[in-house]
């Protein structure tokens, strides 16, 4: 398990980064949400040891994280750190061969992820001929290429179409499907799809965390009325609710003094009703709430 201990970065008089702590438990997929200077890379490079915290500590397995212990993390930073006028095979290897590989398996690891990521004709092409998404398929495939304890991904989404993205989901479900596995985006309804773990980050501090479907028990609870051809206007006029809004006989409100089981009593007692339901809350609204 990785393990961040109230870690504080300060640069200058400025604090970026406030006594953040959370956890990466193996075999969950945690998604590290917040909006642009929340602090996410920082804390994802001194998850890293890239830079130095000013307080606090980073463990693993309650342990002090050692070197040793980071060489054995996949990790992709936000700046790309591949060499643009290098063989896109020839590098996966060389990366793969820093990690202790042999040759006979960096050749068959780089082999098996270009084939992956349908890159195989690409092998032999010069990182810079790529397209920005192809870029972004080998700097993904170098975070892999090694025998991985946890994975560190600073927005590995990015510049990637649907379909890229579906092989770089199948790709660490099947690779990461025991690490801890820590990855931010700013695509939320990604993040909401992939995700068993959320951490929200505004203004260098953690303003919320857990489990996304308990995250979305703590929002606030929303309610889809769906009147038989009625319009749902009426239902402003409702003791006890809040309409936020209304089209044509579907109604959208919150709660403010009916208790939800007298939800659909009340409603039935003045139409005819088709649906009562609680509505999902989506991420966005998670993320809203707990940011403003």
């Amino acid at each position: 398990m990785l393990e961040a201990t109230s870690l504080t970065r300060v640069f200058g008089d400025k604090r970026v980064v406030d006594a953040v702590s959370f956890r990466v438990e193996p075999g969950r997929i945690t998604g590290f949400v917040g909006a642009n200077g929340a602090g996410k890379t920082t804390t994802m490079r001194m998850l890293m040891g890239v830079l130095a915290p000013t307080s606090g500590t980073v463990s693993w397995d309650g342990e002090p994280i050692t070197v040793e212990r980071r060489r054995t993390f996949g990790y992709m930073p936000e700046e790309r750190g591949l060499y643009p006028r290098m063989k896109v095979g020839e590098q996966l290897v060389y990366f793969a061969r820093l990690h202790g590989m042999s040759t006979y398996d960096a050749g068959k690891r780089t082999a098996s992820l270009l084939e992956h990521f349908g890159l195989t004709d690409r092998a032999d092409d010069l990182l810079d001929d790529l397209s920005l998404g192809n870029q972004q398929r080998v700097q993904i495939a170098a975070a892999l290429i090694h025998r991985l304890t946890a994975l560190v991904l600073d927005e590995p989404f990015s510049g990637l179409d649907p379909l890229a993205v579906d092989s770089m989901t199948d790709l660490l479900r099947n690779e990461a499907a025991d690490l801890p596995l820590l990855f931010s985006s700013h695509q939320l309804d990604l993040v909401e799809r992939l995700c068993d773990d959320l951490i929200v980050l505004s203004a260098g501090r953690v303003v919320a965390s857990g489990a996304v479907e308990e995250l979305r028990e703590r929002g606030s609870e929303q309610y889809r009325v769906v009147l038989d051809g009625e319009d749902a206007a009426w239902l402003r006029d409702l003791d006890g609710v809040e309409v936020s809004d209304v089209d044509g006989s579907t109604a959208l409100l919150s709660l403010t003094g009916l208790p939800p089981a007298d939800l659909t009593a009340a409603v039935v007692a003045k139409s005819r009703v088709l649906e009562v339901a609680r509505v999902r809350q989506p991420l966005s609204e998670i993320f809203r709430e707990v940011t403003s």
